[in-house]
């Protein structure tokens, strides 16, 4: 039986030259390109030719793209470089097979394989209620015979399964071709779209020989072989010998064409046209197809006006250099920062005597030479802040929220120089569509760091402010007014409260009413805990009461809210966890494919359509992250 689906496999390469293994079809006799393999700056071709044909090998020409190209002919069979060629037969061996059909396709698979050549790797597929490999691909055709003659029937059809098996023993080199010889239908849930898929993915040319030559059994199989570019052969037990003898002989007949690629040809992909001079005429085939893998373009010539020396930098040189351009500018950012600090702080009151002398005088020149530059650019940032005082309030907002000694001019500094560091990372490491997105990650995350440190310190604040108000209920009720409570606060409290209540200390000094004070914390911080509090306060202080009191109850709803908050935090941790995994994968796996497989993702950043996906995939991810943080987000 498995010798019968041999047989039928070579029939139908010899009816579908374009098969990838087969040569010119027993059913259309023309010459034509069954096969196309580059081979670095040349390409080697597999012609099929008809029967009869008497080809002069020695005046083959090829052209490609248009252009004439350096070409050499030879038998397929006796070449020196061989391409290899791979048939593999997937036979039906269900109990439908019985009788004559059985007893002709062994006669007919014995008979391919006395004509076939010998280089020609022929493997074995048979599919009854199960699928099973037979015969691995092998020029042995000792095994071929034994595998054929031990060959049995079953029940069941799986025609998909056993056609999916065969793709995949047909491997992913050379000449691939797949015969399917079937007389009945599939019986399992195998859909043709498997089939399909697995095809358009191997790019393997599929066949098939149908043995029940009814409408309804050749649709069937002619859904198969239409996704696999092939045609269905009708055949009977009396015809099956000869269509695989012919199918051994169109094999034989297969020439070896050896082409070098014109200089002027870069594309990897072009159309291919051999003409072969005959006795009665000439013979000549053309398709299109890939020439040199991807990649492999061979470099634009350079001008006879240009110097002829291209100075290369190592790999390595370059990321040595891109690493010290980093560290100087983090150096340079670590100056900008310190100066700045050193900039804002509180002069001593010898320093304010001397500088209206010589010498302070001569001091403080000599630093305002040295910070010239950086005065400049900070001049220059706060005079366009001073054209939007809505961006500078935001600005300043956010930095006192988050804790930020910079100032808003200083901070758009710092921003616009990690911008320029991160584009320049990815102009080196990409080109212009890393540039941008280089831009784009340097302008978003020092924000979104900027908010995570003001959300992380509102969260501090409210997570000590209980045990501050029950702090300044203590001092109460021993007898302390409300600035010395406060005062206590500062001396004994932890960052950022203590911090934040200094300074509340600092403006009542400076006459600023208390409530105000303690209200312009509640702003900063934007904690509503506190701002119940300092209207708590308030009242307290208009119509009176035990203010110790009333900060202990205060102090424990707040911890009560606190508790429900961390509880609310701990169930709702696998949502947020989900959330970001979902979100960090498709980030991740870019990452993982620039590293490692850069030529696979550039085509992504490098064509329009490829940009599209990625405004569309930055859209979608930041829409999935918005519904996912409604989901898990509880207000307490």
């Amino acid at each position: 039986m498995r010798r019968l689906a041999l047989r039928t496999t070579c029939a139908l390469l010899a009816a579908a030259p374009a098969l990838g293994l087969a040569g010119p079809s027993f059913a259309a006799e023309e010459t034509q390109i069954s096969h196309v393999e580059p081979d670095g700056d040349s390409v080697r071709i597999l012609v099929s030719v008809p029967e009869g044909a008497e080809p002069e090998l020695d005046g083959v020409t090829v052209t490609v793209a248009g252009a004439d190209a350096l070409a050499s002919a030879e038998t397929a069979e006796g070449a020196t470089v061989q391409v290899e060629r791979t048939a593999v037969l997937a036979l039906d061996t269900s109990d439908s097979m019985r009788g004559d059909r059985f007893a002709a396709a062994i006669v007919a698979a014995e008979r391919f394989l006395d004509v076939v050549p010998p280089d020609v790797r022929v493997g074995i597929v048979t599919f009854n209620s199960e699928v099973t490999t037979t015969l691995d691909p092998t020029t042995d055709r000792d095994a071929a015979r034994e595998a054929i003659d031990g060959l049995s029937l079953s029940r069941g059809t799986l025609v998909y399964d056993g056609a999916i098996a065969a793709i995949a023993l047909a491997g992913d080199e050379g000449q691939r071709q797949v015969l399917v010889l079937s007389d009945g239908a599939n019986t399992n849930a195998t859909t043709i779209q498997a089939v399909t898929a697995a095809l358009e993915e191997s790019e393997v040319r599929l066949d098939a020989v149908a043995l029940d030559q009814t409408p309804a059994a050749s649709k069937r199989l002619q859904e198969i072989t239409d996704a696999g570019s092939g045609t269905v052969i009708s055949a009977d037990p009396a015809a099956l010998s000869a269509a695989f003898t012919a199918e051994a002989d169109s094999l034989a007949r297969q020439l070896l064409v050896t082409a070098e690629l014109p200089a002027s040809v870069t594309a990897s992909e072009a159309t291919l046209e051999v003409t072969l001079p005959d006795g009665s005429g000439t013979l000549t085939a053309s398709a299109f197809s890939k020439i040199r893998e991807r990649g492999a373009e061979p470099a634009p010539e350079i001008a006879a006006n240009q110097p002829d020396r291209v100075i290369e930098i190592p790999r390595n040189a370059m990321y040595a250099g891109l690493t010290a351009l980093g560290l100087g500018l983090m150096i340079l950012l670590g100056s900008f920062l310190s100066m700045a600090a050193g900039g804002r702080a509180p002069a001593t009151v010898e320093e304010r005597i001397n500088a209206f002398g010589g010498e302070g005088h001569t001091a403080g020149s000599r630093k305002a030479e040295k910070g010239s530059t950086l005065d400049s650019a900070k001049a220059a940032a706060s005079s366009m802040l001073q054209r939007n005082r809505g961006l500078e309030a935001r600005i300043e907002a956010r930095l006192e929220a988050a804790g930020s000694p910079l100032k808003a001019a200083e901070w758009l500094l710092l921003h616009g120089m990690i911008a320029i560091l991160s584009g320049l990372v990815g102009f080196l490491l990409g080109g212009g569509p890393l540039l941008l997105l280089g831009v784009g990650l340097g302008t978003a995350v020092p924000w979104l760091w900027l908010g995570h440190k003001r959300k992380k310190r509102i969260a501090d604040f409210n997570s000590g402010l209980a045990d501050t108000l029950q702090l300044i209920s203590g001092s109460l009720s021993a007898g302390m007014s409300l600035a010395q409570s406060i005062d206590s606060v500062v001396n004994e409290g932890r960052e950022p409260i203590a911090g934040e209540f200094k300074r509340v200390l600092i403006e009542t000094r400076l006459g600023v009413p208390l409530e105000a004070a303690l209200e312009g914390i509640a702003q900063r911080v934007q904690s509503k805990d506190f701002a119940w509090v300092v209207m708590a306060i308030r009242i307290q202080r208009e119509v009176g009461g035990n203010l110790a009191e009333l900060l202990n109850t205060v102090a424990g709803t707040l911890r009560e809210r606190d508790y429900l908050r961390r509880q609310v935090r701990s169930l709702s941790a696998e949502g947020r966890l989900s959330a970001y995994i979902l979100i960090a994968l498709p980030i991740g796996m870019i990452v993982y494919l620039l590293a490692l497989r850069r030529d696979y993702i550039m085509p992504m950043f490098e064509t329009g359509f490829g940009l599209l996906m990625l405004g569309a995939a930055v859209v979608l991810l930041c829409l999935g992250w918005f519904m996912m943080s409604r989901i898990v987000k509880v207000e307490v």
